[in-house]
């Protein structure tokens, strides 16, 4: 029974992994149908024996040693002056968490669970407060966005929405990979980013294998795997695009939602999101445009120009999925009333009902579709729970610990401890400290998990703004765009490791393309954050709001 329990949480862990960061199999050249499998994808633990039993890698050892050993040892020698009982606590778990966390030592969901253990047992924060973090609206609004993905995934909606798109633009070479592109952040602004990854690559690999078989015989033209310079540009503009565009939105990637939830759990500030995408969806689609250009135009330069047999693909595919059925068009109007109650709410609902909150409006949608039944298949219905239950538990209870940890500093004290301590950065130029910023996260999250590392930074980044005299969102939320920043690695992102799997890309071509993008994305993120963050949300990141100024 203890096996099978631990083989279970190890399958939680590789579900939020699977929308957080995972390794692919090197030798996966194809996209067959086990590709999305994700024990397949992520690394699994399986020894190979076929039975799921687990065991422990070395980096695994020692963060299973080390995270109990720092905590021991801040606990008893580390009592500097200024720090409350209940700050050292909280630290003492966080260094805890967040080793298990960068390791993986258990599962990253049980690694979530901490808080609920280590806080109230250590006196860093009381047991009421720190559960009511894994309650948190934030955590209902992603619950509620998943509930719609997984709908559209299930009537196959998110494929014909990719496909009208790419045909739409055009299918010349350069064209065909700023369709993929517009379609896949198109669809990562409201599904998962893995998860539109994952519906993306097979299409584009069809329209390679078809280009190539055309190619074959051209001399000047190196089709090969290894080689060929459209298909990795095809592949690294899925990867990117599905990662960037994420960012328009709050439910588009975890950063963005935790950071909602941190910033209402240390400063009781609703984030919504109509005023996210004001600042978001500009940056998403302007960084979306580049990562073409750079792609096509520096990285990889495309030697065709037409493709042959690319029209007759996408038609092709489309066929496949014949008349959009009495599902598709029903659960498209609950996604765009829903899209449109988020982008309204703050000016129009919230006339009619003040309590309206964007958590509210994506449980709605979500209980409407398991309301409306099914036209063509009798006692189904747009949702049911067989296909709900598959949502990704563990990234809620990942929100949940992150919020936790924000509440213990902000509670114990240990925040305004830090931002004493960071008090000889003051006077650094704001565009210095978020090039700073950015950069630091961009390159942590090419190695580790992207909202344990966001949601492991927000509370710093918050006493590092205190400290600094600035608006804390300049800090917060550089650290929460740069965590979807990462382009260098298979492991930075879910989307970079899909793409890898399909056997076009290697390391070195990843990181060619990578390193040049991670410096525009540097710069990208700190330049927006400087001059458009502040009109678009209507702040001065000099100042720090009274409310803010005790965190």
């Amino acid at each position: 029974m203890i096996v099978a329990t631990w083989n279970w949480l190890w399958e939680k862990h590789n579900q939020a992994k699977e929308m957080l960061r995972f390794f692919v199999q090197p030798n996966s050249s194809e996209m067959g149908s086990e590709s999305t499998n994700p024990n397949t994808l992520s690394g699994s633990h399986n020894n190979g024996n076929g039975e799921g039993n687990r065991s422990f890698k070395p980096a695994q050892i020692i963060g299973l040693v080390l995270g109990p050993v720092l905590f021991i040892l801040t606990i008893l020698f580390f009592h500097p002056q200024g720090l409350p009982d209940a700050g050292n606590a909280v630290l003492a778990c966080t260094l805890w968490i967040a080793v298990w966390w960068i390791t993986e030592a258990v599962p990253i969901p049980v690694t979530s669970l901490l808080p609920i253990i280590l806080f109230p047992l250590t006196g860093g924060l009381d047991v009421d407060t720190t559960t009511s973090s894994y309650g948190d609206d934030t955590i209902f609004l992603f619950m509620g966005g998943f509930m719609i993905a997984l709908a559209m995934e299930k009537w196959n909606l998110h494929k014909r929405m990719a496909l009208s798109i790419i045909s739409v633009i055009g299918t010349n070479a350069e064209r065909i990979v700023l369709g993929f592109m517009v379609a896949t952040g198109f669809l990562s602004m409201w599904i998962s980013n893995t998860a539109t990854a994952m519906m993306m690559v097979p299409i584009g690999l069809a329209i390679i294998y078809q280009v190539s078989d055309q190619l074959k015989h051209e001399d000047s033209i190196d089709t090969s795997k290894e080689n060929f310079g459209f298909g990795k540009a095809l592949m690294l503009g899925i990867a990117y695009s599905a990662s960037v565009g994420g960012i328009a939105t709050l439910i588009g990637t975890p950063p963005n939602t935790a950071l909602a939830g941190a910033i209402s759990n240390m400063y009781g500030i609703e984030l919504s999101f109509a005023e996210w995408m004001l600042f978001g969806v500009p940056i998403a689609w302007l960084f979306i445009f580049i990562i073409w250009f750079y792609l096509v135009k520096v990285s990889y330069p495309l030697k065709i120009k037409q493709l042959p047999g690319g029209r007759q693909v996408i038609q092709d595919e489309k066929k496949k999925l014949g008349s959009a059925s009495f599902e598709e068009k029903w659960v498209l109007v609950v996604f765009v009333l829903a899209a449109l109650s988020w982008i309204s709410r703050s000016f129009v609902l919230t006339e009619i009902n003040e309590n309206i909150n964007d958590a509210i409006i994506a449980m709605t949608a979500a209980v409407i579709l398991f309301i409306i039944p099914s036209k063509n298949q009798k006692g189904d219905h747009l949702l049911d729970w067989d296909t709900a239950v598959k949502l990704p538990w563990g990234i809620l209870l990942l929100f949940g610990g992150g919020l936790a940890i924000a509440s213990g500093f902000s509670g114990s004290g240990l925040s305004e401890w830090i931002g004493n301590q960071l008090s000889v950065l003051e006077g650094v130029n704001i565009f210095i400290i978020l090039l700073a910023v950015t950069a630091m996260v961009i390159f942590l999250t090419e190695v580790t998990s992207n909202t344990a590392t966001a949601n492991m930074m927000y509370p710093i980044m918050a006493s590092l703004a205190v400290a600094l005299g600035i608006h804390p969102y300049a800090v917060m939320v550089a650290a929460g765009v740069a965590a979807s920043s990462a382009f260098m690695l298979p492991v930075a992102t879910p989307p970079n490791a899909v793409v890898f799997g399909s056997g076009y890309l290697r390391i070195p071509d990843m990181a060619k393309a990578g390193v040049g993008l991670n410096i525009i994305g540097i710069v990208i993120v700190s330049l927006a954050i400087y001059y458009w963050l502040p009109v678009a949300w209507g702040i001065d990141l000099s100042e720090i709001p009274q409310i803010m100024q005790h965190n």
